[in-house]
């Protein structure tokens, strides 16, 4: 059922007789470790030692580090691997998913913003090139998700949007540039396709509510097209299909439909036998709700693998879970064909690339190479470019607000607009260094300030109530309940308003105002100007905003070419809406 001597492997005669005369050697323990990724917790040489030696793992992800650790950390897995072991990065945005001192690019959402395929193709190119600088041998990449849904916030900022013909080539071009780079494999995903349900697979279940026919037209497209570019693996989704497994199975129903990774009609009959993928397939992590609540995790495991995944993304307990598969292919759960079909082409993958006639000791780069692929100017050019090619004047009801000059304009009023806190957003702004540096909304105060204008950061109510309790004063509710001013009071403050929203995934874009300046409510006062440097939706939250820009990101190259474009005019925005950023809701046309 394999064929090594297809796309992707295009093995010879003596590459094949590797991967057969090392599967007919392996012990049951070895052949089991094979399936198994695991995200190691560690990057100590005995803690490394023995998931090789212990767990035999076919493959390894790990969490960010600088690229020295990722480098070192590598040597030492393969130092101990018995087979070349995989290990992977999700280098979605471009060098900063392989390691922290990587060259980010640009979000997928942002590149689909250019509609340039030579930015994606460009983005695959560093990606490819630091991760085998670091190591590395695999990208879990590109996402070939579709944004049907502008809630499904799993994968808004992480697909290219909503036109399956975009999202094919866009992918295809990331996929050729990670192939410039010899011996990185690209894993695309998440089939059979995420971005309609507003449900995030880690924490419930995630629909694909396509029938055949209508798949076929927009994910199987896309993923076609990548499978005849030859693409390496794909990563399976904990997806599920109720219309079209109704359409091939009438007695399908709640109980018993299962998603992608758990389902051998999808992921064997519908991807290897009508899309004709050859290569290897991985499930997405074993610890998503949308996988983990369709039975026992014992029978889970063996489940994956009789449905046509090749791997399994990560243990929960190594010891339980490496036991539980042994068990299983044991006592005939996995039979001896299966087994050595996923073998197949998991060892026949690592030939392609001529991981086993590499020695161990040059698997992984030198320090020098590491060094100069993380310092490449080239690399670091990218991302600027496409801050420029990307931004996008999604409305612009009130023509003649731009250009903003200093002349027209010479008080501006920044309203950061951060989304309701919550326990993990703090959490993650103490992991990321928050209030050791400025904020986006204190760099754009800042950089308009250099071009003249008085840019301020507007202080709401409920702000000047926090700093009445940490100087140990008195709360004065009135500030919150009966603070507002006279509309004429207001206006006078500033010349014109920048709601700046830079709100994460799964926040509230607002919380409770009374009448103060935090919600633009005002839009019919004075000039006012949505910029949301994070999600692309806050429309469907503000959708009185007359003025309404996308930059996707908050990065200091994309605040600079704000400032520019906000100065220059209309014209300067390029960039055009590849999500329907007004969110399929009439009030937002307003």
């Amino acid at each position: 059922m394999v064929d090594l001597r297809a796309k992707p492997y295009y093995l010879q005669d003596e590459d094949i007789a590797w991967v057969e005369n090392t599967i007919a050697s392996m012990t049951d323990e070895e052949k089991v470790g094979q399936l198994f990724w695991q995200l190691t917790s560690s990057n100590k040489e005995e803690y490394l030692q023995e998931l090789m030696e212990k767990y035999h793992l076919g493959g390894c992800r790990y969490n960010g580090m600088p690229g020295q650790f990722v480098l070192n950390q590598n040597r030492i897995l393969q130092k101990y691997a018995k087979v070349p072991v995989f290990i992977a990065c999700n280098p979605e945005k471009g060098g900063d998913g392989v390691c922290v001192d990587g060259t980010g690019v640009a979000a997928q959402v942002k590149i689909g913003a250019t509609g340039k395929t030579e930015y994606a193709q460009a983005m695959g190119r560093v990606s490819g090139a630091q991760i085998k600088a670091t190591g590395c041998n695999m990208a879990f990449a590109p996402v070939l998700d579709i944004t049907y849904n502008w809630e499904c916030e799993e994968t808004l900022m992480r697909s290219y949007g909503n036109d399956p013909k975009m999202v094919a080539e866009m992918g295809k071009a990331y996929m050729d540039g990670i192939h410039e780079t010899p011996g990185v494999y690209a894993c695309a995903k998440h089939f059979p396709g995420n971005g309609q349900d507003y449900r995030d697979a880690h924490l419930s279940n995630n629909v694909n509510h396509f029938g055949h026919d209508d798949w076929m037209a927009s994910y199987g497209m896309v993923y076609k097209t990548l499978i005849d570019g030859g693409l390496d693996a794909i990563m399976g989704g904990h997806i599920l299909m109720p219309t079209y497994m109704a359409e091939i199975n009438s007695d399908i129903n709640a109980d018993t439909i299962m998603p992608g990774t758990l389902c051998q009609e999808i992921m064997t009959d519908l991807l290897r036998g009508e899309l004709g993928f050859n290569g290897m397939v991985v499930t997405d992590a074993s610890h998503m709700v949308g996988m983990t609540n369709r039975m026992k995790r014992a029978d889970m495991l063996p489940a994956a693998i009789n449905a046509g995944c090749d791997m399994f993304l990560f243990f929960n307990d190594p010891a339980e879970d490496f036991e539980t598969m042994l068990n299983a292919y044991k006592n005939g759960v996995i039979s001896e064909k299966r087994m050595v079909e996923a073998l197949t082409r998991i060892l026949g993958l690592k030939a392609a690339k001529g991981m086993h006639k590499i020695p161990k000791e040059e698997l992984c780069g030198s320090d020098e190479a590491l060094k100069e692929a993380l310092q490449n100017p080239e690399f670091k050019a990218v991302a600027p470019a496409i801050s420029r090619d990307a931004l996008t004047l999604v409305k612009y009801k009130d023509e003649g607000v731009l250009p903003m000059t200093p002349e027209k304009y010479k008080r501006i009023m920044l309203v950061n607009i951060k989304g309701a806190d919550t326990p993990m957003a703090r959490l993650m702004a103490i992991a990321m260094g928050a209030g050791k540096k400025k904020s986006p909304a204190e760099k754009l105060c800042d950089k308009l300030n250099e071009k003249g204008f008085e840019a301020f950061i507007y202080e709401s109510p409920l702000d000047k109530m926090v700093k009445q309790v940490e100087a140990g004063g008195k709360v004065d509710l009135n500030l919150y309940f009966a603070g507002k001013n006279a509309i004429s009071e207001f206006v006078s403050g500033q010349d014109l308003v920048i709601s700046f929203f830079n709100v994460g995934n799964g926040h509230p874009t607002f919380g409770l105002s009374k009448g103060g300046g935090e919600i633009p409510w005002y839009v019919h006062e004075l000039p006012v100007i949505g910029v949301s440097v994070n999600k692309p939706t806050m429309l469907a939250d503000a959708p009185m905003l007359r003025t309404y820009i996308n930059t996707y990101d908050s990065n200091d190259d994309t605040l600079d070419a704000l400032v520019d474009a906000l100065m220059t005019g209309p014209e300067a925005f390029k960039g055009s809406d590849p999500i329907d950023a007004y969110c399929g809701m009439f009030d937002t046309h307003m």
